[in-house]
């Protein structure tokens, strides 16, 4: 399977579980999505040298996923593809922090690896999160949620049709890339000159498609605004979710409760 049809496939796929029937699922998409914000303004708030602190966090989304029957394993290879992005970001930490902030046996642990850690740390919980989000609820009842949350209806439609629009864009490069194979003969037709040229002609129809789904909306009644079927009910058992799960981010943000587990553990005082 090519490499792009094998990636719109797993993003499809994402998706496809948000129509799963579990507990997870049947909460209301405002509910996880302020849950979810809450829980990546408390991991993002964490300074660069924390670490342990931020281990209790991974609890969420494994509960998450696991009450919504989402496999981890999936999940994690969703994280390890975006990972390298991380990756950069925190690299040259070790190199440009060499304090020693603490010592592992008889070996010197610098800021800067403990920094790159949380890096790592902080932009795994966040990735996870956001795709058991996805996962439990779709991206259209993310959309829906941040719309009636209050957010720009412009914002939200724009979000909506990127998404909807990257499997055409997809699908039309797919299209383009099997006719290139198809007219090569011994490794010709293969250069950068002609992956250019396949640019520019993709750029041209996806404006021109862009043009006809516009006229055929505006046919349809469009007016800047997507109209869905589901209703949305906030109950006592969302506020519940939101309210729990948020008073536990807040006390995992101002306690470092690795910390108080190992000194009452140990026996050592604070």
């Amino acid at each position: 399977m090519p490499s792009i049809e094998q990636g719109l496939y797993q993003l499809g796929q994402l998706d496809r579980l948000a129509y799963q029937d579990t507990a997870v699922h049947r909460l209301d998409p405002r509910a996880k999505v302020l849950t979810t914000l809450v829980f990546l303004v408390c991991v993002v708030s964490f300074g660069k040298y924390d670490v342990l602190p931020l281990l209790p966090f991974v609890l969420f989304p494994l509960v998450i996923a696991s009450r919504g029957d989402l496999p981890i394993g999936f999940l994690m290879r969703k994280v390890l593809i975006v990972a390298p992005f991380a990756v950069v970001i925190g690299m040259f930490n070790p190199i440009l922090d060499r304090t020693v902030v603490g010592q592992l046996g008889g070996l010197a642990i610098t800021g800067g690896w403990v920094s790159f850690a949380s890096i790592l740390l902080r932009f795994s919980l966040t990735t996870i999160a956001a795709l058991a989000l996805i996962g439990t609820t779709s991206f259209t009842g993310v959309c829906m949620a941040i719309e009636k949350l209050g957010a720009p209806d412009v914002f939200a439609t724009q979000m909506l049709l990127l998404y909807r629009y990257i499997f055409v864009l997809g699908e039309e490069g797919m299209r383009m890339t099997r006719a290139r194979a198809l007219r090569s003969f011994d490794g010709r037709g293969m250069g950068p000159r002609v992956y250019g040229q396949m640019m520019g002609s993709l750029l041209l129809r996806t404006y021109a498609r862009a043009q006809r789904i516009y006229l055929a909306m505006l046919c349809r009644g469009f007016d800047g605004h997507v109209r869905v079927r589901a209703r949305l009910r906030f109950t006592g058992r969302d506020a519940a979710f939101v309210l729990g799960w948020s008073a536990a981010f807040v006390l995992l943000r101002l306690y470092n409760v690795p910390l108080l587990v190992g000194q009452i553990v140990t026996g050592v005082p604070s």
